[in-house]
């Protein structure tokens, strides 16, 4: 899809007239025939990310994950020569989950030399390979090359990790990215080792979830209690619009323009934020992190207040203009139910003073994350009553439009190439 500027006149939705105009449908978030086909036609195909390089600083370090969408745990490992590998998190000799503390479903993480199932000390290298059997000699013609463990497709780009589990990618991960998110790159990632992590399970389906973070429209009348009455309800009653979206491959994008809270009005501001110097849009005080990518604040907002860029299918980089950034994850587990995952980011504090205004702005947007999530399963027990089947959306929710349409995509593409191969 190409790029397109909003004229003076006119909408977004315009220039994508294959999304139409029409009601949109919510079959896809309470049929489980269409979850299970989502399962493979969409997780199994896609690029998905599974965290940074932050997270295995050292050789040996590890991550484990647990994947239930795709039926799986995995292992994220730094090899002697440096690369970050995956592999599933399976035993070749007996099937028993190979990397666990004391609980098997919990993801864990640590360092290690070599990996030893707890079952019968089978032991692996860093590379997969196996490289000891207890009491081999009992086994019959065992050639351990041939029993190493099963890889996962794994890319880096800009220190995040990305596994697909296709048998072969349909695109490497650049080509699945494309040029609207690389040229993201430069953006100084490295650099925000202060790290919020945030985990809940949510009773919704994981789009859902996802368009509610996909638009503004809502943000003025369910955040209102944010802000001083007088301000909220001159906010609701003007509204909100974002003033750039764009549409780039399966992959979506929209920017707002910003405020400079410590210009507000005293009497819209709280007492904390003049503490603390900081809130919802982060510290006040912007470090310097040096020239911005030229993928950042297409619309060149002054002030510029963030952009949200969806990564298809499930993953989130949201920058804000303060100079910081989160992400999002929203991993399913079923078909009314999924993990929702926000790790927020900042450069390291000098000060205590920083570490404060950045633990407000955290928490402060934790705040904001568990308004938008208060409603999702008012709305997913309603949907699947079918009392209605079709939603109406407005030009600030093109972005939904496309999630739903492009998922659809996904799954028509995998039914008819599997029609194919049985034929």
């Amino acid at each position: 899809m190409a790029r397109f500027p909003k004229p003076a006149e006119g909408s977004w939705t315009e220039h994508y007239p294959e999304l139409g105009t029409g009601p949109v449908s919510y079959r896809d978030s309470i049929d489980p025939d269409f979850y299970e086909l989502e399962r493979r036609a969409v997780f199994q195909r896609a690029w998905l990310n599974v965290g940074r390089i932050e997270q295995l600083p050292r050789t040996g370090s590890y991550v484990t994950k647990e994947l239930k969408v795709v039926n799986t745990s995995i292992i994220l490992v730094r090899t002697r020569s440096g690369d970050v590998k995956a592999f599933h998190n399976i035993c070749r000799h007996r099937g028993n989950k190979l990397v666990w503390n004391d609980m098997p479903l919990e993801e864990t993480s640590g360092v290690c030399r070599q990996f030893t199932c707890k079952y019968h000390a089978w032991r692996y290298d860093l590379d997969g390979n196996l490289t000891f059997v207890q009491q081999e000699g009992e086994f019959f013609d065992l050639d351990k090359s041939r029993y190493g463990l099963v890889p996962v497709h794994c890319a880096v780009w800009e220190g995040f990790v990305f596994v697909n589990f296709a048998a072969e990618p349909e695109q490497t991960l650049r080509e699945f990215l494309g040029p609207m998110i690389t040229d993201l790159e430069g953006y100084p990632f490295e650099k925000m080792t202060s790290r919020f992590h945030y985990r809940s399970e949510v009773k919704a389906n994981w789009k859902l979830y996802m368009d509610a973070f996909q638009e503004f429209y809502h943000a003025p009348v369910l955040h209102a209690n944010q802000s001083p009455t007088a301000y909220s309800k001159a906010a609701a009653e003007a509204g909100f619009e974002a003033p750039h979206y764009r549409i780039e491959g399966p992959h979506r994008l929209v920017s707002t323009s910003g405020v400079r809270a410590w210009e507000m009005a005293d009497e819209m501001r709280k007492p904390i934020e003049d503490i603390c110097r900081s809130g919802l849009f982060g510290p006040w005080d912007t470090p310097d992190l040096g020239e911005m990518p030229p993928g950042l604040n297409p619309a060149r907002c002054d002030p510029w207040g963030l952009d949200s860029f969806q990564l298809f299918p499930n993953f989130v980089m949201l920058f804000w203009g303060q100079g910081w950034y989160l992400t999002y994850h929203y991993w399913p587990t079923s078909v009314n139910t999924h993990v929702f995952e926000g790790t927020v980011y900042f450069p390291a504090p000098r000060t205590p003073r920083e570490r404060i205004a950045q633990e407000l702005a955290a928490v402060s947007f934790k705040e904001y994350g568990l308004q938008d999530a208060n409603t999702l399963e008012a709305t997913q027990s309603m949907v699947e009553s079918r009392v209605l089947d079709d939603f109406v959306l407005c030009d600030q929710e093109v972005l939904i439009r496309h999630l739903h349409k492009e998922t659809a995509a996904w799954v028509e593409d995998y039914r008819r190439s599997t029609a194919e191969v049985q034929a």
